[in-house]
């Protein structure tokens, strides 16, 4: 990168002759001196960019480097000559490091496999070393989450709102897609078969293409979500949402979409329908599934767990014969049934959480099966907040962390009890658990927190205050 030949030989392979010799001595033992420091960042996710940043670079150097791991020309990653205000890149250089006249690294899109020692050397003006400085770079794979080790968030889907009139819109918005998503589908029904597919999405690429189902009133985003728009009854019905992560990998989600006909529409009145009296709710509380229209000459029903409607998954069973309600295979002893069709569902847990099924027989035997989408969520624990460091100087970097102890939450940040408004100088790691200011400013200063919430809840952590100093 502009140095000739004849400053390669006169400078670099003697500068090389110095490098070895101290390399023998701080081959087992890295020694430092005490005038040169780097600032590291204590935790980094793949994916981040990062900055090893030099400080009190001693004054009269012929030349500084950097180096992974130990003092040898082959793990070079970048020499800076002064002199010459002229940098060369060596072998460990990987393109994705940006060497300063400061002294400072900046790397790029950090992987796990960037982890390990980072050995900052600098050459006096006389050929000889001045110092050897090394620090420890962790980076942690975005599997990472900041709190308990637990298995992936289920894959769901929500109705917002809940229940939509023809005419209106919808959206089924997706929770907790997959890591390293690569594809996804959207199907009209339970069975995923070319013919019912609305739309496909190819996350790399963000590209969408619609399916045979596709009827040019549904927008897909990358995040998942499926957008309904002027829906009429025919749009009643299940949804599927299948995932393919990179290692090929599938998951599947269902939700239940209820159109609401107008009030004048005359099959109204033979509408059979469900209304979860609680649309999200929190374990230890009931939920009533409430049922309207029931047929008139109602003959039986059965309710369900899931979308089959066979014996292993019956609940409970009403015969107006046998003017009773009988348990089937799947109750558990706290569903409560009533003649009016509706089922109570008491003490809830997150297992509780999925579609329910009703099925009506009449007395001309004309059958009507309805579904109904319940989601069960725990209450959120408090958060708790850490910081690297809770003074800084102006220009440094520093990593706010906010642990829960929960699954399935999302995280937002408040910056002196209201929420913080990122900038260029901010990013957050993929999970929204670590909070990076790359530049610390003045007007940085203050009180940090982190809020953990769910659809029924929400917990902020205790506040943690960050001052900054001039350089």
């Amino acid at each position: 990168m502009g140095v000739t030949s004849e400053l390669f030989t006169n400078v670099l392979i003697p500068w090389q002759r110095v490098l070895f010799t101290a390399s023998l001595l701080t081959c087992w033992l890295l020694s430092t001196t005490a005038s040169v420091t780097i600032q590291s960042p204590k935790h980094v996710v793949e994916g981040e960019n990062i900055l090893l940043q030099v400080d009190n670079l001693p004054e009269n150097l012929l030349a500084f480097a950097w180096y992974r791991g130990l003092i040898n020309w082959r793990l070079t990653i970048a020499l800076h000559f002064l002199d010459y205000s002229t940098s060369m890149t060596g072998p460990e250089h990987s393109d994705r490091e940006i060497l300063y006249s400061n002294g400072s690294l900046w790397i790029q899109n950090v992987t796990q496999e960037d982890t390990g020692y980072y050995i900052f050397q600098t050459i006096s003006n006389h050929g000889e070393l001045e110092s050897n400085t090394s620090t420890f770079l962790q980076v942690y794979s975005s599997h990472f989450t900041c709190g308990r080790p637990s298995f992936p968030a289920k894959l769901t889907i929500e109705s917002v709102p809940p229940r939509v009139a023809e005419g209106g819109r919808v959206l089924l918005r997706v929770h907790n897609l997959p890591e390293y998503l690569q594809l996804f589908f959207w199907y009209k029904g339970v069975i995923m078969i070319h013919k019912v597919e609305i739309v496909r999405h190819r996350t790399l690429k963000n590209l969408s293409d619609p399916g045979p189902a596709h009827s040019g009133r549904e927008i897909v985003f990358s995040n998942g979500s499926l957008l309904l728009q002027n829906v009429t009854w025919k749009d009643t019905g299940f949804y599927t949402l299948q995932t393919v992560n990179g290692f090929r990998e599938m998951e599947l989600a269902h939700i239940y979409l209820q159109v609401e006909t107008p009030c004048c529409d005359p099959l109204d009145s033979a509408q059979l329908r469900i209304d979860p009296v609680t649309p999200h709710a929190a374990e230890g509380e009931s939920v009533l599934l409430q049922v309207h229209n029931l047929p008139e000459d109602l003959q039986t029903f059965s309710w369900y767990k899931g979308v089959d409607s066979t014996p292993s998954f019956q609940i409970v069973e009403y015969s107006k014969a046998m003017k009773s309600i009988i348990s089937g295979s799947a109750y558990s002893r706290r569903e409560i049934g009533y003649t009016n069709g509706s089922l109570l569902l008491q003490d809830v847990t997150e297992k509780d959480s999925g579609l329910y099924t009703l099925v009506t027989i009449d007395s001309n035997m004309r059958v009507e099966t309805v579904h109904v989408q319940v989601n069960i969520y725990k209450l959120v624990t408090q958060p708790a907040m850490r910081v690297t460091d809770s003074t800084v100087r102006v220009q440094s970097s520093v990593v706010f962390t906010c642990f829960s102890d929960n699954t399935g939450v999302s995280i937002r940040w408040l910056f002196n009890n209201q929420s913080l408004q990122l900038t260029e100088r901010m990013t957050l790691s993929p999970s929204k658990c670590q909070l990076r200011i790359h530049t610390v400013r003045k007007e940085d200063a203050g009180e940090y927190q982190c809020e953990a919430f769910n659809p029924v809840s929400s917990k902020t952590s205790l506040p943690v205050s960050l001052a900054v100093m001039n350089e």
